[in-house]
C-alpha cells in the first residue's frame, strides 16, 4: 500500500492512499486516487464528488492478471417474480448503504443469492459492470424484469451520486406495489371460491340427482310438475348441448382477443372494466395511489415531469387511461400546469386535483403527491375490504337462489309422486 505523509497534532503520521474507478454524473468512466484514513471515508469523499464508485483499492503495485480468465457467458433471464425483484433490490441497497462500491455489492450478491434466476441476475450485471458499462445500461438487457421506472430512476441515482437512496426508495415502492396486489388478491379469493363450489354443487345436481329423481318418477307412472319439467328441460339442454355453452364462451373469448387486438378496442374494453361495480373502484383508486407516489419519487429525483408522466402512461396497464396520460403530456409540452392539464380528461377525481394543484403552487410537490398516495392507499383499503364484505354474500344468494330452484323442483316431483301414491292406496 502506498502511504501519503500527513501530520495530526503536531506528528507525522501516513496517510493511505486508494485507487477509485466511478461513474460521474454525465455516465462517463473516471479514474484517481484519494488520500483518506479508512476505505468507507473514501469511498464518502467520492460520493461528495457526485460519482457512483464502482471498484476502490488501495495504491499497489500492479500485477498482471491472471492468464486465461475470461468472464462468463451472460445469461438471459425472460421475467422474476416481483418478490424476488424486491428481494434482489434490497439486498443491493443495503450493501450500498453499508459503504461498499457497487462492483462488491454485486459480486457479494453473485455468491449470497443461491436462487438460480437471483444468481444468474447478479452474475450478468457484475459481468457488464466490469466490462464498463452502467448499472443502469446493464438492467436494460432486461426489459421483462426491470420496467423503464426502475431503469430510470437508477439512473438518476447515478447522475446525482445518490444510488443507495435510490434502491432504498424503489424497494419501498415495491414493496408498497407487492402489498397493494396481495390485497386485490386477497379480496378477490374468497369469492373466487363461492363461484367454483357454486357451480360445482349445481353441475352435481343437474347431473346426478336430477336424472335419479326422472327415473324414480317415471317407474311410478306419476305426473311431473311443472317446476320438475323445466328443471328436466334445463338438464336436458346441460346435458345434449354442453358443447355449445363451450363453443360459444371460446367464441366470445376470440372475439374479445380479435376486439384488444387494436388499441381502439382495447381502450373500449378497458373503459368498460373501469365501470364495473365495486372492480373499477378497485382498479381507479389502485391507479391513483400508484401513479401519485411513483410520480412523487420520480420528482423528487431529479427526473424531469415530461420524462416522468412518458414514464407513467403505462402505469395502470389501461390503455384507456395511457391515451388521456399521453394526452395530458401534449398539454404538458404546451405550458400547462399537470393540474389544469388532467382535470379536463375526468381520470382523476376533483380532490386529487385539487391537492396536486396545492402541492404545484407552494413548491412541494414531490412531498404532495407522497401524501395523496397515502390517502388514496387508505381509500383503496376502504374499497378492497368494502368490496370483499359486499361480494360473498351476493354470491351466497346467486347460488343459494339457484340451488334451491333445483331442490324445488326435485321436492316438487317427489311430493307429486307421494300424493299419487296417496291416492292410490285410498
Amino acid at each position: 500500500m502506498r502511504l501519503q505523509r500527513g501530520r495530526l497534532n503536531g506528528s507525522l503520521f501516513q496517510v493511505p492512499q486508494y485507487k477509485y474507478v466511478a461513474r460521474d454524473s454525465a455516465g462517463k468512466l473516471v479514474e484517481g486516487q484519494v488520500d483518506s484514513l479508512s476505505r468507507a471515508a473514501a469511498i464518502s469523499q467520492i460520493e461528495q464528488r457526485r460519482c457512483i464508485p464502482i471498484s476502490i483499492a488501495p495504491v499497489v503495485s500492479i500485477e498482471s492478471p491472471e492468464p486465461g480468465k475470461q468472464p462468463a457467458a451472460t445469461a438471459r433471464l425472460r421475467s422474476l417474480p416481483i418478490l424476488q425483484q424486491f428481494l434482489f433490490t434490497e439486498q443491493l441497497a443495503h450493501l450500498l448503504s453499508a459503504g461498499m462500491t457497487l462492483d462488491q455489492a454485486l459480486a457479494i450478491l453473485e455468491r449470497r443469492l443461491k436462487e438460480p434466476r437471483l444468481h444468474a441476475l447478479s452474475r450478468s450485471l457484475h459481468e457488464a459492470l466490469v466490462d464498463g458499462r452502467s448499472f443502469s445500461s446493464a438492467l436494460r438487457d432486461y426489459p421483462n424484469i426491470f420496467p423503464p421506472l426502475y431503469i430510470n430512476m437508477v439512473s438518476a441515482g447515478e447522475a446525482s451520486g445518490s444510488l443507495s437512496t435510490i434502491l432504498r426508495r424503489l424497494v419501498m415502492h415495491l414493496g408498497q406495489v407487492k402489498a397493494m396486489r396481495d390485497r386485490v388478491r386477497q379480496a378477490l379469493l374468497y369469492p373466487a371460491i363461492l363461484v367454483v363450489a357454486g357451480i360445482g354443487m349445481i353441475v352435481l345436481f343437474m347431473t346426478k340427482m336430477v336424472p335419479q329423481i326422472t327415473g324414480f318418477v317415471s317407474e311410478t307412472g306419476g305426473s311431473l310438475p311443472l317446476p320438475t319439467r323445466l328443471l328436466l328441460a334445463a338438464n336436458r339442454l346441460f346435458t345434449g348441448y354442453w358443447w355449445a355453452g363451450v363453443a360459444a364462451l371460446a367464441g366470445c373469448y376470440a372475439a374479445g382477443k380479435v376486439v384488444r387486438r387494436s388499441p381502439e378496442g382495447r381502450a373500449a374494453c378497458d373503459h368498460l372494466l373501469l365501470r364495473i361495480p365495486g372492480y373499477g373502484g378497485i382498479v381507479r383508486y389502485r391507479f391513483y395511489a400508484q401513479f401519485a407516489r411513483t410520480l412523487g419519487a420520480l420528482m423528487e429525483n431529479g427526473v424531469p415531469l415530461l420524462r416522468a408522466m412518458q414514464l407513467l402512461e403505462d402505469i395502470a396497464g389501461n390503455e384507456y387511461i395511457r391515451r388521456r396520460m399521453a394526452l395530458v403530456r401534449g398539454a404538458l409540452e404546451d405550458g400547462a400546469s399537470l393540474s389544469n392539464a388532467l382535470r379536463p380528461h375526468g381520470v382523476f377525481p376533483e380532490m386529487f386535483l385539487d391537492m396536486m394543484s396545492v402541492g404545484e403552487q407552494t413548491g412541494r410537490f414531490g412531498e404532495t403527491m407522497v401524501m395523496i398516495a397515502d390517502i388514496y392507499e387508505r381509500e383503496l383499503d376502504k374499497q378492497v375490504q368494502l368490496t370483499s364484505t359486499l361480494i360473498p354474500p351476493l354470491i351466497m344468494i346467486v347460488i343459494a337462489a339457484l340451488v334451491g330452484m333445483v331442490v324445488f323442483g326435485i321436492l316438487s316431483a317427489v311430493f307429486n309422486v307421494t300424493q299419487g301414491l296417496r291416492g292410490q292406496i285410498r
